[in-house]
């Protein structure tokens, strides 16, 4: 059996190698609550109360360790394995949402049909773009909170907490960028006693087609007000090579990915994965026209999800879907990992 690693070996593997995503797992995860972020500018790890169950009083552990998706090897994939690449748009319109609104049309189809009972993801304060982790238990709150988020300041899986220990809930859905999906995928497939309860609770994964992210306190409170933007100018964000803006008054303003380089996060440099490549459905803007979004439906679980919400008569799906440019990004992406 492997010797299990405390949270100072995480430190020294990944806090202290610049490596973190970010992602919240560890947080999540910890049993003694005795790790947490802190939302000032420049923060790119967690912090610890120095406390920890192992390290302090022997006690075996390794949560945080075996969560985290920067302890393993990253694949070295573009599109990864899928059964299904689909053109999908919600057939309900959902104010606020990103591309289709497919992923919001699925989730809503899930909840009513009681396959889920709760959803960790990001939202934000649509009047700063403040993002913060949030766990959403009905459909209402899916169409309230529906849309990307670019902005990071906390970290998305911090109230996987909240869903499985305070709240019981054992169906869950988890919303994310790659990183966080790759952090839910290690609590399903490990074999610590510790993650088993949580990876057993969620039930789907869908990931978030991601260049990088960008720190908040960044993008927002320098860059885009050096350029003479306001946050509650901006009604709606996208990344496709550049950072398309839609403003309240119906312009548009692109900045291009240079310009906003020094908003990515430090963890996202030594990302390669762009199609989430270990969720259950992959979805993002790139590869379908405006208004609709591209799935890449990649196991049993997530073509159920889809069915189901074809069947409840909220989603529709063609199989017309262009590659070239996800295999681009994806590519480029990869690089990092040279």
């Amino acid at each position: 059996m492997a010797e299990k690693k405390s949270y100072k070996d995480l430190n020294t593997a990944v806090w202290e190698a610049g490596t973190c995503s970010g992602c919240g797992a560890c947080v999540a995860v910890c049993p003694a609550d005795a790790l947490y972020f802190i939302d000032e500018p420049g923060i790119s790890h967690p912090t610890s109360s120095g406390y920890c169950k192992m390290a302090t009083d022997l006690v075996p552990c390794g949560a945080c360790y075996d969560a985290c998706p920067r302890t393993r090897e990253q694949k070295r994939e573009t599109l990864g394995s899928y059964h299904r690449l689909l053109r999908a748009q919600s057939i309900v319109t959902v104010p606020h949402q990103q591309s289709g609104g497919a992923v919001t049309a699925i989730l809503t189809a899930a909840m009513q049909e009681g396959l889920i009972d709760g959803v960790v993801t990001l939202t934000e304060d649509r009047w700063t773009h403040r993002p913060r982790s949030i766990l959403i238990t009905s459909g209402g709150e899916l169409v309230e909170h529906a849309g990307s988020r670019y902005n990071w300041s906390v970290p998305v899986l911090r109230s996987l907490k909240t869903a499985i220990v305070d709240k019981k809930l054992t169906h869950i859905a988890i919303v994310g960028t790659p990183c966080v999906v790759q952090g839910a995928r290690a609590m399903k497939d490990s074999k610590n006693d510790l993650l088993i309860p949580f990876g057993r609770s969620i039930r789907l994964i869908i990931g978030l087609f991601c260049t990088e992210s960008f720190d908040y306190h960044v993008l927002m409170e320098d860059i885009l007000k050096r350029s003479g933007l306001a946050p509650q100018q901006i009604e709606k964000m996208d990344v496709k090579g550049k950072l398309d803006l839609t403003l309240t008054d119906g312009t548009t303003s692109t900045l291009s990915l240079d310009e906003v380089a020094k908003a990515v996060r430090q963890g996202c440099h030594t990302c390669g994965d762009f199609s989430a490549l270990d969720a259950d459905i992959a979805a993002g803007s790139v590869g379908t026209p405006a208004g609709y979004t591209t799935l890449i439906v990649r196991t049993t679980d997530g073509d159920g999800f889809v069915d189901n919400a074809v069947k409840a008569g909220v989603l529709s799906v063609t199989t017309e879907v262009e590659t070239g440019i996800i295999e681009k990004l994806a590519a480029a992406k990869q690089k990092r990992l040279d």
